[in-house]
């Protein structure tokens, strides 16, 4: 009983994993990172935002949002802004748009550490930013950068310096916390507060630490948080509010502020104005099962033992019990899934609580030495181990076949290392973790040194500016004839196509028109021709397919785009 008690005690504060593992296998990680900064922006969202930010920079106008030629009112300004002055630093690069969304998802990592130590330990911290850095969706969210990168870094940063107000009464923290809200509403309005407010309500319904907002603190949090969004409201100002006479999505007396503040919410909900793509109220519980691997079934099994212990507490308060993370992930799951427009990266501000949790949950595993229960989560852990393996294999030898002796070298050497970590004789909670993230690691090294490369040859946009380059064909003379989005090429030619009718064009001489093969069979049918046609594979690689994926039946879903110079 006494050696019992002794590991009990010592284990507290004993690491289950050393030091020097943890920050190699961070540095590994954050190298992974740095290799998906210098793909090849994505269509549709990154290439978009990029575009949008690339105008405020070449127009020198920061307060105005264009979508295309369009004005956009869908979100806040907060995201375009810190690519606009990173592109500003580094100049007009893809890397140089990622920058801001990597730095964010190094900001959440740290604020997961946090939060995970101020409500356990400092061990939790630690193991939360590692879960949190190798799951899947913020993995990808770091190489397709939306203005969720940002949302989740600021939100999750303004969660714990929230919640160290209020278990602490920290001045600091109250105002680090606004702050970082209005920096979150700033970059996608009313949805941020919705995920900062409810694990804080929780939080604050199981401890009923209600007094803390009796303060003047309060006060000086709410003059942060109305000054750090007031630059945003005043662009919404500028854009709409003086410019009743403007027409947005068939509407006109369009207040951006208003919109906000009210409406934003409502049109997401509703599927009103931005369309309705899913009534599926459980895509989000089946969309979970990918975003988060490899921690998918261990982020299941801690959100089981939490609620059950919670059912068992019955909900009565205990001091060494938590129901933030377990709450906002109930509360914003249930919230986000009445919505009527659904996309898998909306899951990614619930990653840093399903990290928390999920750390929390294997730490109690190592603190109680529950070894039965953590051996029967390893044989979920190889198995999933085991699909990567299978998926690597797959994507470097059938999928998109490698080339090269270096790359076959770098395979192989990873592959054995990671077999040398999954039968090496160490501590089985140690082993658990490592293989976790081991699997997250040659995962994404493939898909960020060898997938995406090969993929993005099929985007028709991104391919055709390089053949652009190339012939030094002059971007001012580029134009289309349809009304499609074409943000690669615009953002690689650091020009937008401009749009131009078949009538229009035959009073031009020398330009190129890029089109598609419909395109090209309207161009001909109101007489005009070529003398030079450039023809590139299109496909929506956003949207991948088996038939896209196996290279016998690749050519049946891929489409030509075109470049033609008329003379």
């Amino acid at each position: 009983v006494v050696c019992k008690v002794i590991y009990i005690c010592t284990s507290q504060i004993l690491p289950m994993i050393s030091n020097l593992r943890y920050w190699f296998l961070i540095a590994l990680i954050f190298m992974v990172y740095v290799a998906g900064m210098f793909v090849t922006l994505f269509e549709n969202d990154s290439a978009q935002f990029s575009v949008m930010a690339m105008r405020m920079v070449q127009e020198n106008d920061f307060f105005s949002l264009f979508k295309g030629p369009e004005e956009y009112l869908d979100k806040p300004h907060m995201h375009y802004w810190l690519a606009a002055l990173s592109y500003k630093i580094f100049g007009l690069y893809d890397w140089a748009y990622r920058i801001p969304g990597i730095l964010s998802t190094l900001l959440a990592a740290y604020s997961c550490y946090g939060l995970g130590n101020l409500l356990y330990s400092k061990h939790v911290g630690k193991l939360s930013a590692l879960i949190f850095m190798t799951a899947q969706t913020i993995v990808l969210g770091a190489i397709d950068v939306r203005t969720d990168a940002v949302l989740t870094g600021f939100s999750i940063l303004a969660i714990w310096q929230l919640t160290n107000y209020i278990e602490k009464g920290s001045l600091k923290g109250i105002i680090i916390g606004a702050f970082a809200a209005g920096i979150a509403f700033s970059t996608k309005g009313q949805i941020s507060l919705l995920v900062i407010g409810l694990p804080i309500l929780c939080h604050l319904l199981y401890t009923g630490k209600w007094k803390v907002f009796l303060s003047w603190k309060v006060l000086v949090a709410l003059l942060v948080f109305g000054v750090t969004i007031s630059p945003m409201l005043y662009a919404y100002y500028l854009q709409f509010d003086l410019h009743p006479e403007k027409v947005i999505r068939g509407k006109d007396n369009r207040s951006g502020i208003f919109f906000i503040f009210w409406e934003q919410s409502f049109e997401r909900l509703s599927g009103e104005g931005i369309g309705k793509n899913s009534s599926d109220f459980f895509f989000f519980f089946h969309t979970f099962l990918w975003v988060f691997l490899p921690w998918t079934i261990l982020g299941i099994a801690a959100y089981y033992a939490k609620a059950k212990r919670l059912i068992k507490l019955k909900f009565k308060y205990n001091a060494k019990f938590e129901v933030l993370t377990l709450g906002g992930i109930t509360l914003i799951f249930a919230v986000i899934s009445f919505a009527q427009f659904k996309l898998p990266h909306y899951l990614n501000i619930t990653i840093p609580l399903f990290a928390v949790l999920t750390a929390s949950y294997l730490y109690d595993l190592y603190r109680f030495d529950r070894e039965k229960a953590t051996r029967l989560l390893m044989k979920g852990q190889y198995f999933i181990l085991g699909v990567v393996f299978i998926a690597s294999a797959l994507i470097c030898f059938y999928v998109f076949e490698l080339k090269g002796i270096v790359a076959y070298i770098s395979l192989i050497i990873a592959g054995v290392i990671i077999i040398f970590y999954a039968l090496k004789r160490e501590g089985v909670y140690v082993r658990l973790i490592t293989i976790s993230v081991c699997a997250s690691l040659l995962l994404n090294a493939v898909l960020n040194l060898h997938f995406y490369p090969n993929l993005l040859e099929f985007q028709g946009g991104s391919s055709m500016a390089k053949i652009i380059k190339l012939k030094n064909i002059p971007v001012d003379r580029v134009y289309k004839v349809s009304s499609d989005y074409t943000w690669s090429l615009d953002f690689y030619n650091q020009y937008p196509v401009q749009i131009a009718t078949p009538n229009l064009l035959k009073g031009k001489k020398d330009i190129w028109v890029y089109a598609s093969d419909e395109d090209m069979s309207m161009l001909q049918n109101s007489g005009l021709d070529w003398n030079s046609q450039i023809s590139v594979d299109q496909f929506r690689i956003t949207r991948l397919q088996g038939k896209f994926l196996n290279p016998n039946t690749r050519k049946k879903v891929t489409r030509k785009m075109h470049l033609l110079h008329i003379y």
